[in-house]
């Protein structure tokens, strides 16, 4: 784990998050079809007197990766996911067993970025998300509050004053006041960073985890130029797609476990965060 002087220094980073985030709470999951779990955590049933399994132990435990659902986000305007698990074999038509099948691209829902996302020789060298530091994607993490009214560039980077020594940021955004990663078919409006606020965060800070609540860590104005220079070295992690709804700004152990995709440039990703 990260050393005391680390925690004091993110301590110091709460005070100059910008502006809080919306009021509004996100809409949520369809309860219908959704696994939840009672008060005391015993009993599996669904409907609203029953706390989601991403809700449970409040308070110490907030789970920041978006559901698989079948109407899962795209990125692209107007795409479609589809069904995302396919039920191969059902015991209620005459099998002896269940078995589902998971179909899906590696950069869909929460999901970290490989350095050969957007970086040949990184590909070629074998950098997959197989090869992601455990111990940049678990540590102490700051949660910051974005303007809102601006991409992640060079002058909001400056405005958010992230000190050196700090590893792991999320940056939350309009996104999340908007809601784009409930809606179907991308928004291509959605906020990120652009080349010159990667560049800055690659020249003043020390940032290896970048967290962001959109499918993209870039604008799409600068959907390619802002990936090439965070996978200049491939020392960046960006980890896309969270579901930062209704946290408080501040200081968090973030835990984020990518599946071991051999070969894959992204992987989904279960991230949590704990107070």
């Amino acid at each position: 784990m990260d050393a005391a002087p680390l925690l004091a220094l993110l301590l110091a980073a709460v005070s100059l998050s910008a502006a809080a985030a919306g009021d509004g709470a996100h809409p949520g999951y369809s309860d219908e079809g959704t696994c939840t779990v009672d008060a005391a955590g015993a009993g599996v049933g669904s409907g609203p007197e029953l706390r989601r399994l991403e809700e449970r132990r409040p308070g110490r435990i907030i789970d920041i990766t978006h559901a698989y659902v079948p109407d899962l986000l795209a990125f692209a305007p107007g795409a479609v996911t589809g069904p995302l698990v396919h039920l191969k074999e059902s015991m209620a038509n005459g099998s002896e067993y269940n078995l589902s099948e998971l179909r899906l691209e590696c950069h869909m829902g929460t999901h970290v970025d490989a350095p050969g996302h957007m970086n040949q020789g990184h590909f070629a060298a074998g950098l997959d998300v197989d090869t992601l530091d455990l111990d940049v994607l678990n540590g102490p993490a700051l949660l910051v509050d974005v303007p809102r009214d601006t991409n992640i560039t060079a002058e909001a980077m400056e405005f958010l004053n992230i000190p050196r020594g700090v590893r792991r940021v999320l940056f939350r955004t309009l996104n999340t006041d908007r809601k784009l990663m409930w809606r179907k078919g991308g928004d291509m409006s959605y906020v990120g960073f652009t080349e010159d606020g990667a560049q800055w965060l690659v020249d003043n800070t020390d940032i290896k985890l970048v967290g962001i609540d959109s499918l993209s860590v870039a604008a799409f104005e600068h959907l390619i130029s802002a990936h090439v220079v965070f996978f200049k070295t491939p020392d960046i992690i960006p980890v896309e797609g969270l579901k930062l709804d209704n946290i408080e700004t501040g200081i968090y152990m973030l835990h984020c476990l990518p599946l071991r995709l051999v070969g894959a440039e992204g992987a989904p990703t279960r991230c949590i965060l704990i107070k």
